[in-house]
This record gives C-alpha cells, structure tokens and sequence, in this order.
C-alpha cells in the first residue's frame, strides 16, 4: 500500500510516524511543495499540512483514501466524492490532548508563570516584579462547542471548582455545564474558549460585536481554527484593555506573520498549533496509532471510523491493485 503524508516534520518525528504503519507499507513523509508531485501513485493520502482540491485530485487518479485529524477544513469533500475517493477524520482522537493544552494556558495566564520566569531570569526580584492573576476556583468558563475536546475541557473545569457554561448547535445538556446562548455565553465569561469546526457559519463568530459584549479582563483561548475569530477585532480589543489576555494556539494565517502584532502583546500566550500535539514535535502517538489502524479497516472492505462521504461512489479497495 502506497501512503503519502503531506506535511513539515522534523526527521526524528518522521521516523517515530512511520513505526506506526507495517513494515511492508510504502509511507512517504513529503512537505506539501513536494508531496505535490508524488500524488500519482498515493492510495492513501494523509494531508497534515496541504489543501486539497479538485486539482490536486485530478493528479491523483489512484487515490481511494483520504485521512485527516479532527479537522478537516482543508479538505474539498464534495470534489472527493466526485472522485470516488473515501475521506476520513479522526473524532476525538486529540480531544484530552487539547482539553489540557487550554488548561495549561489558562493556568499560565492567571498564575503569571510566562513573565515572571521571564522577570527572574532577566535578574529581576521578587519585589521588583509587578503582576495579578487569581484562583480559578469560582471563575467563569464559556465554552462554544460542546463535541469530543469541548466535553473535555468542562470536566477538567469542574474539578476546579468553576462554573461552566456551554453553547453547541444540538444545546444537549451535559452533567456539570448550564447551556446558554452564543450571547450569554460571551456576556457571562471570565473566560472563553473556543472549540467549534469552521464553517461558512462559523467563519469571524467572535467578531467585534461579542468581544465588545464580554467582561473587562476576560480571557479568550482559541484551538479551534484562527477565522473563527475577526483577529484584527481581537488585536483592537487587547490593544484598548476591553479583553485581559488571550490564549491562540491558531491563526487566520499560518504560520504566523513575523510582523504580526500579537507577537509584541504580552497579555497573548502564543503556540503554534500544537495544542493536539503532545508527544513531540508536530507528533502524537494516539493520532498516528489512529491513522494506521483506519486505514488497515478500510483496506481491509469493513467501514472506518470517521467517514465524512458515505454517499461517494467509493472504490472498493481490497485486492483492486497489484502489490495492494
């Protein structure tokens, strides 16, 4: 079987990817410039870091699968289905990983570990050092989708004592969260985080009408995808005081402009979307694991897990080509 892995890993990483996948695999790891060209003979294509269109399919005529993570934004569905290629992504498969990368940044946040590790290693002292924070016990979280990480991340909440809100498109309830309205939940939030898929809908959500409507000082994290949020109306809000901090793990561009100004903001904590990524760089062995075994399902004629397209007129794998 031929998979092609289109993204920018480091060889240490790529070694650690491909022993996940049997040994009498073809595993190609390209970055996106180069994997262009080896589409030809891919049947499995795992796009880390490339959009994939109906011209990129048509270089692709012995494609049969499609696998993405939890997201799939980059991925043209309709134009696969056209071409009988199967998509898959992988529900949940980073949702714990996720849930604590915002809980790590919402302790750093209120707990000030950035500056003053910062302020001590510039040779600072303890008096000398000028900050506020507080206790998350009885704050305020707001989370915008209530799916794998969303559900996540309210439980973790709750055991700090926090009281947690929550808005989803279905609003079906969940022990421990009271569900409120888009509104509501930017209105009442000493923090808000975001954790919906973007969609014509969703694109710019958090524009400037709600972040005008949230509390003085709050706190906005975002690891779902950077245009859910209008970031030039984000940088108006942290530049004038309305919002306290904010926590981005993406952006409307990635990777991130140097001139950008969010990288001179210190109420902004910054990573470069790796919230899912916890094992290594740009790697995590639950998603890779994931990978390996959908595939073996698919190849293998039995449904996996996932499947975005199930009306496509799919080809069936199994014994289809030579050396499969």
């Amino acid at each position: 079987m031929r998979v092609l892995i289109a993204g920018d890993f480091p060889e240490e990483t790529k070694e650690m990817i491909r022993g996940h996948f049997p040994a009498d695999w073809q595993v190609r790891i390209l970055p996106p410039q180069e994997a262009t060209g080896a589409l030809a003979e891919a049947q499995v294509l795992i796009p880390e870091h490339m959009q994939l269109g109906e011209a990129l399919l048509e270089a692709a005529p012995r494609l049969r699968l499609v696998q993405t993570g939890a997201g799939h934004d980059n991925v043209d569905l309709e134009a696969c289905s056209r071409h009988g290629v199967a998509v898959c992504c992988a529900p949940g498969v980073n949702a714990r990983a996720v849930a604590e990368h915002v809980l790590a940044c919402i302790l750093c946040h209120y707990k000030n570990l950035i500056p003053l590790d910062a302020g001590l290693k510039a040779g600072l002292e303890a008096g000398e050092l000028r900050y506020a924070g507080g206790e998350l016990a009885g704050k305020t979280i707001g989370i915008l989708g209530l799916g794998h990480v969303g559900r996540e991340l309210a439980a973790l909440c709750g055991a700090f004592q926090m009281r947690v809100l929550g808005c989803s498109r279905r609003q079906t309830p969940i022990p421990g969260v009271e569900l409120r309205s888009l509104e509501q939940v930017c209105r009442e939030s000493d923090i808000l985080s975001l954790h919906v898929p973007l969609t014509g809908e969703t694109r710019h959500l958090i524009d400037r009408r709600l972040l005008d409507s949230m509390k003085p000082g709050a706190l906005l994290v975002n690891t779902s995808r950077g245009a859910v949020v209008d970031e030039a109306a984000l940088i108006c809000a942290l530049r004038h005081g309305q919002l306290g901090g904010a926590c981005l793990d993406v952006f409307e561009e990635e990777p991130l402009p140097k001139d950008s100004p969010l990288r001179e903001m210190k109420n902004v904590i910054l990573t470069p979307h790796t919230a899912g990524l916890p094992d290594g760089v740009r790697y995590h062995k639950k998603r890779y694991a994931f990978f390996a075994e959908n595939i073996r399902r698919y190849w293998a004629g039995q449904t996996p897990e996932g499947l975005l397209n199930p009306g496509a007129e799919l080809r069936a794998p199994a014994g289809s080509e030579e050396g499969d």
